[in-house]
């Protein structure tokens, strides 16, 4: 008997500690678990992805790198702007995708994108009324498109990053 509360005290304490150490998992959990872990991802890659690959693009007319991640962060200040948020004009403007093109200033800028969103969210009426495009909508659909649009550019940049020979972080072996 003596044993078994040994054991299995043992166990449970093993348990908590590898729950202790090991990443919250927030894929799954709702909006902002699914955001913050789309995000985190962009993130990790555009670091990873070397400075010299940040002009590399499929084909002519295509996107290059660089210019996916900041289309990427337009979008994040765009959406935010349909929300009802201020946002200064010149984080939406297009051209933005030719102008930084640097890794730094990519990586700062989508960084910043996304802590606006981050921070902004909370804040949100997510029943208000509001238009995008050619439709009527509420702010919890704009926040839907928002997620999934940075979801599909995550998917383009892994993609261009393989194309590449880059393995994204989080498919990396064990070590």
């Amino acid at each position: 008997m003596l044993i078994s509360r040994i054991v299995a005290s043992t166990l449970i304490t093993a348990a908590l500690a590898g729950a202790q150490s090991k990443p919250k998992q927030e894929w799954g959990t709702g909006w902002t678990g699914e955001f913050n872990f789309t995000a985190d991802e962009a993130i990790t890659l555009a670091e990873k992805v070397p400075a010299d690959k940040y002009s590399w693009r499929p084909a002519e007319g295509v996107r290059s790198i660089s210019e996916v991640y900041v289309h990427i962060a337009i979008a994040h200040y765009y959406f935010l702007s349909l929300s009802g948020v201020k946002i200064d004009p010149s984080k939406m403007s297009r051209d933005a995708e030719k102008k930084i093109t640097s890794k730094a200033d990519v990586v700062k800028f989508l960084k910043e994108s996304i802590a606006a969103v981050k921070e902004n969210y909370p804040k949100l009426d997510m029943a208000k009324k509001a238009h995008m495009g050619d439709a009527d909508t509420n702010v919890e659909g704009i926040m839907i498109h928002l997620i999934a649009h940075t979801s599909e550019h995550v998917g383009q940049s892994i993609a261009y990053a393989r194309m590449n020979g880059i393995v994204p972080p989080w498919s990396e072996p064990a070590k």
